[in-house]
């Protein structure tokens, strides 16, 4: 029999409201890369974060090595060579990179022999070697602030590595990578099984599980319903099980019926803060009943055209025209009641107010019309009867219903609350920018399926998505970005994913 390195059983935790998991139980092998899937808020989070010690179950024993033990803290957690990179990064901006990583283990010295100091220079020196060991090549010197998402994950594995962590837990890393970073992590994610760690992936992804995962458990509701090999089980059952229905992987769309212009962009430059252009001269329009999808790599200055369109950022040149009215230097609250919705790409920094209830979160556009504002009185009946009445259509999951704090939500039931507050205004033009961004597979076709809805009910749909399969499935019409410009627009169904892929890549058609 295989070693056994973590084994929890029969684990019962509860929240207000909720019971995140419900006598679940699972082993795990030394040196295998294992793997948690179910849906958004199905419990796969909170059963690993009882394994680093940042909840204790309510019911069930946890094993390590073969022993029982009682894990209170991320710190013994990390005592036993526990380590954890979580979906949202838990790194202090205005440090280094060293200095957070050493963070609470800072390497004892003595200034002139007695005072106590950090050895900085010392832990550049040890963390730059460690990060070209396993493939994970950083600045140490750099500050958080200055580095990319895909870096900033380098740096949270390189924290569990520093501690020596032998068990590592990866929750929903790929949700804010894009697909090269995604197969470049993945790559990393094999080298350290391949040197002895052992690997738990919290996930939703099933083409990602089918990579590099051994085994899978697969959780719904907080409930366990099975244990599989992965080599020998298709994706269509993992899903289904999953979801706890039969799931289609195709998208189902109608013919399209354009209308008028919605959306006219017209020489479109922006700058960022350096006073660069990150967009140069774009130009395109979107169509009533019209769904037109921008693909590009990150960074192509995709989010900035979205960006200004809203009225986030200024534009330093061209104009934005929303049914022939002129709303270049409009504001952002002019926008949205002319009939601009906006699903942006960070649902957390830019997309919610964390610490605000969901019944607020899901009123934020609209709570100072009436009937939630009535003489410049807020109404509270207002606010919950629309709050229950979206978190029944769209399914948000939430252990206090509308008085839940946002913050305390998983990121794709957060996801599905900006979706569903964005629906509801029913605006003439509909940007979605990554909307299906941490979602799990019954999650993606719903939204799918209200975005064709949307369309079909003759609103403009801007979408800017990483996901070629998406923008290939949903798009009516195609532009692609690339350093800034927009290389190409054309009709869909004229495009292969192979030529939008050379188009992303800069490579011109003759």
């Amino acid at each position: 029999m295989d070693e056994y390195i973590v084994e929890m059983r029969h684990i019962t935790k509860r929240f207000p409201g909720v019971v995140a998991n419900d006598d679940v139980s699972v082993s795990i092998k030394k040196g295998e890369i294992f793997a948690l899937l179910g849906e958004n808020g199905a419990g796969k989070s909170t059963l690993m974060s009882m394994l680093f010690g940042m909840y204790e179950p309510d019911e069930g024993e946890i094993f390590i090595r073969g022993k029982k033990v009682k894990i209170t803290s991320p710190a013994q957690a990390t005592q036993l060579n526990i380590g954890m990179v979580h979906q949202h990064f838990k790194l202090v901006e205005n440090y280094t990179i060293t200095e957070n990583i050493v963070l609470g283990q800072e390497p004892p010295s003595r200034f002139m022999g007695f005072l106590p100091s950090v050895d900085i220079k010392g832990s550049n020196k040890k963390i730059a070697e460690l990060s070209k060991r396993y493939g994970l090549e950083v600045d140490p010197r750099k500050k958080i602030e200055d580095i990319s998402v895909s870096t900033r994950q380098r740096v949270e594995i390189l924290k569990m590595l520093y501690r020596e962590a032998e068990i590592l837990i990866f929750d929903e890393p790929t949700a804010v990578l894009t697909p090269q970073e995604i197969e470049f992590l993945l790559d990393i994610i094999r080298e350290l099984r391949n040197s002895g760690k052992t690997i738990i992936l919290i996930t939703h992804k099933l083409e990602e599980i089918k990579k590099v995962a051994d085994r899978c458990a697969i959780l719904n509701r907080g409930k366990l319903v099975g244990v599989l090999d992965v080599a020998s089980t298709t994706t269509k059952t993992m899903a289904n099980m999953m979801v706890g229905r039969e799931v289609s992987f195709k998208i189902e769309k109608n013919p399209a019926n354009f209308g008028p212009e919605v959306l006219n962009v017209a020489g479109l430059t922006v700058k960022n803060q350096d006073g660069l252009q990150v967009v140069k001269n774009v130009s395109f329009s979107v169509r009533r009943g019209e769904i037109f999808a921008i693909a590009g790599v990150s960074g192509n200055g995709q989010i900035e055209v979205a960006d200004a369109i809203t009225g986030l950022i200024p534009a330093s040149g061209g104009t934005i025209s929303l049914n022939g009215n002129d709303i270049t230097n409009s504001g952002v609250r002019e926008r949205t009641v002319a009939g601009i919705s906006y699903i942006p790409e960070d649902r957390q920094e830019v997309g919610l107010v964390l610490d605000f209830s969901l019944a607020e979160n899901l009123a934020m556009k609209k709570y100072f019309r009436e009937p939630f504002c009535e003489k410049g009185i807020l109404n509270n009946e207002a606010f919950e009867e629309h709050g229950k009445r979206l978190i029944e259509e769209y399914d948000i999951r939430s252990g206090q219903g509308i008085s839940t704090t946002v913050r305390s939500m998983s990121g794709g039931n957060q996801q599905k609350a900006i979706v569903a507050r964005e629906i509801e205004l029913s605006s003439e033009l509909m940007i979605f920018v990554q909307p299906t961004r941490g979602l799990d597979i019954g999650a993606i076709e719903n939204i799918h399926r209200q975005i064709l809805a949307q369309r079909d009910a003759g609103r403009a749909i801007l979408l800017i998505s990483l996901e070629l399969d998406e923008i290939i499935g949903l798009a009516d019409t195609i532009g692609v970005m690339y350093n800034g410009e927009m290389l190409n627009i054309a009709p869909a169904e004229t495009l292969t994913a192979n030529q939008v892929g050379e188009y992303m890549m800069g490579v011109k058609a003759e």
